[in-house]
């Protein structure tokens, strides 16, 4: 009699692969996290802007931010500067673009003769266009 041999057959080896889906899930979610908080993280000055029925949001192609903060201090853009370099900086700035808008920032509590003596460095630049930036007034029901 001849009895042939009997032969396992090869089971379901184990994966050694890892898989990539949960991981790119994982990074997918994590960069609209990002890309959702990171414009919000953009400004860092905290000013208490007066608030104004007519506050409208300007849609003016080129403009340069510039900020006065509670205690005195000039920013232009994100930038802290002292007397001296802001007015040198937007000297350059107008010399670049006169028809440049400036969007002026200040704080309520800035004295009026500060904000007025920021708008005669802003003028002799060459600057003319000046945008007073307030917060819109809450509407009554």
């Amino acid at each position: 009699m001849a009895f042939g041999r009997l032969e396992k057959p090869e089971g379901s080896r184990p994966m050694s692969d890892i898989n990539m889906t949960p991981l790119i899930d994982v990074m997918l979610v994590l960069l609209v996290i990002f890309m959702i908080t990171a414009p919000l993280m953009t400004a860092s000055l905290r000013l208490d802007l007066p608030k104004s029925e007519a506050a409208t949001p300007s849609d003016a192609p080129t403009f340069i931010a510039v900020a006065i903060a509670p205690d005195g201090s000039l920013h232009l853009g994100d930038d802290a500067l002292d007397a001296a370099t802001f007015q040198q900086r937007v000297a350059e700035l107008g010399r670049a673009n006169p028809q440049m808008e400036v969007q002026l920032r200040a704080d309520r509590n800035v004295p009026y003769g500060r904000v007025a003596e920021l708008i005669g460095w802003v003028q002799a630049a060459g600057l003319s266009r000046i945008a007073f930036v307030a917060q819109a007034a809450a509407s009554a029901p």
